[in-house]
């Protein structure tokens, strides 16, 4: 990028807003948990009114338009559908034999934490160190300049929840993200988003861990570690709620001491913090719910999950969805019963579904992966319209994050994060040629020149000799 496009980069990036903090003495409980001393100064680029004509609609709300045009205005979508009144100053963009979705969200991602190249000096996403890191925060380890961003971008992908990495019981908070160009994680920050506790059962907290001669050695040690910490929580959040009430009554009181783990969990407690469950088996699955129940919390999503079509009845009583993959098996144990119809199976029997990625290569055609379990569930006999696959890659995945309210779908209101496909997203040719975030063009692949390249990238040759 040249030094002239770098400024306007710069320029169009707002500082944060003042915090002002009270005293320890004067906090509460519900703010400790879910207040952030790191806010989101995330801001929308300017841009032209822009309409998008003639195009293919999928709107993520189970309907699809043909011959259809969307207006986005002032970083929102104003209209879609056949008869759209498109203001004289707006720019037009001829969609004719071209499919439009909203931005591709990613439900589970490590950019940023575990960057490109991968080398030992980048590995920041996992607290190798104990079971128990639910004080550590992944926003603390993205790494704005991973230049895996830009070509997430250019796979249509527009916004993503970072996690921290699976190593450990509690892993930490993981941190949603706009998928635009930036110098700080806080300018990336989606701005009003939950946060997320990234928990993981199985294999890996009991293979880390039992290797060094510590618990979790086994199954039975992960599931005693988890109910060892929430009960830990629970104390937590009573002392504080009995602070609470003293000082409601205007008497005098000192507050507990913080804990960053334990105002994570209590968070959770309290319905604040949503549940990020890396778990592979059916059986783990049913338990980690059970845990739930003890104390008093709810699943958000199981991830990765491949054998959860062996309970989709209970996922979708629960009300807790699954990010998955199609392609992905026998890597490990636990992985060994994957199969591609998984997803198609669970959207079958009314669970919430997301295809992620997990990984930087994925990350950038999360459509074909969706394609790939489309077909696989046609295979099997489960027919899934492409305008409710397109849900997998969408508005599920904003579900996942909470954001949903937000962004996720086309619908009026909603912000304008919006891909331009030149063919069926569902089909392996298909490239995101246009891809705009609160209504402002970050990726043209018209425009080469315009396309961002991260600091990192910058003096590195560009394309094969």
């Amino acid at each position: 990028m040249r030094i002239s496009a770098a400024i306007a980069v710069l320029g169009a990036i707002a500082t944060a807003p003042a915090v002002l903090g009270a005293p320890d003495s004067q906090v509460q409980a519900s703010d400790v948990a879910t207040s952030s001393p790191f806010p989101s100064t995330y801001r929308p680029r300017s841009d032209v009114d822009t309409a998008i004509t003639n195009a293919t609609i999928l709107t993520a709300t189970g309907v699809r338009i043909d011959n259809g045009t969307i207006l986005m205005a002032k970083g929102r979508i104003v209209a879609v559908g056949k008869d759209v009144a498109v203001p004289s100053k707006a720019r037009v963009i001829d969609g004719t034999g071209k499919w439009v979705t909203p931005g591709i969200i990613d439900s589970h991602s490590h950019l940023g934490v575990f960057p490109a190249p991968g080398v030992d000096g980048h590995a920041d996403g996992n607290e190798n160190i104990d079971p128990y890191t639910a004080h550590v925060w992944a926003e603390h380890s993205v790494w704005p300049q991973d230049p895996v961003f830009t070509k997430a971008r250019a796979g249509g992908v527009t916004s993503l929840l970072v996690l921290p990495g699976s190593a450990n019981l509690f892993g930490g908070r993981g941190v949603s993200l706009k998928n635009v160009p930036a110098v700080t994680v806080q300018q990336m920050k989606f701005p009003g988003a939950p946060y997320t506790l990234k928990m993981a059962c199985g294999e890996n907290p009991k293979g880390r861990y039992g290797s060094r001669g510590r618990a979790p050695a086994t199954r039975m040690g992960n599931v005693a570690g988890f109910r060892r910490s929430w009960i830990d929580a629970a104390e937590y959040a009573r002392k504080w709620d009995a602070y609470d009430r003293k000082r409601a009554k205007g008497e005098m009181a000192e507050a507990p001491k913080r804990d960053l783990g334990m105002e994570t969990l209590a968070g959770v407690l309290k319905g604040e913090i949503l549940v990020q469950n890396h778990c592979y088996r059916a059986d783990e699955m049913a338990l980690m719910v059970d845990v739930g129940h003890e104390f008093g919390y709810r699943t958000t999503a199981f991830h990765h999950a491949v054998e959860a079509f062996k309970i989709a009845d209970l996922l979708a009583e629960q009300g807790t969805c699954v990010a998955t993959w199609a392609t992905r098996w026998g890597f490990k144990m636990e992985a060994f019963d994957a199969i591609e119809e998984n997803a198609a199976i669970l959207a079958s029997r009314g669970v919430c579904v997301a295809i992620h990625s997990d990984e930087q290569r994925l990350i950038q055609r999360l459509n074909v992966e969706s394609a790939v379990a489309l077909a696989a569930g046609r295979r099997a006999g489960i027919d899934i319209p492409q305008e409710e696959a397109i849900k997998w890659i969408t508005i599920n995945a904003a579900k996942i994050m909470g954001i949903a309210d937000q962004t996720g779908s086309l619908e009026p209101g909603k912000m304008a994060d919006v891909v331009l496909w030149s063919h069926n997203p569902f089909s392996v040719y298909s490239v995101a040629e246009k891809v705009f975030i609160d209504g402002a063009l970050v990726h043209d692949t018209a425009n080469p020149a315009s396309i961002y390249r991260s600091d990192f990238e910058l003096g590195q040759k560009v394309g094969v000799e």
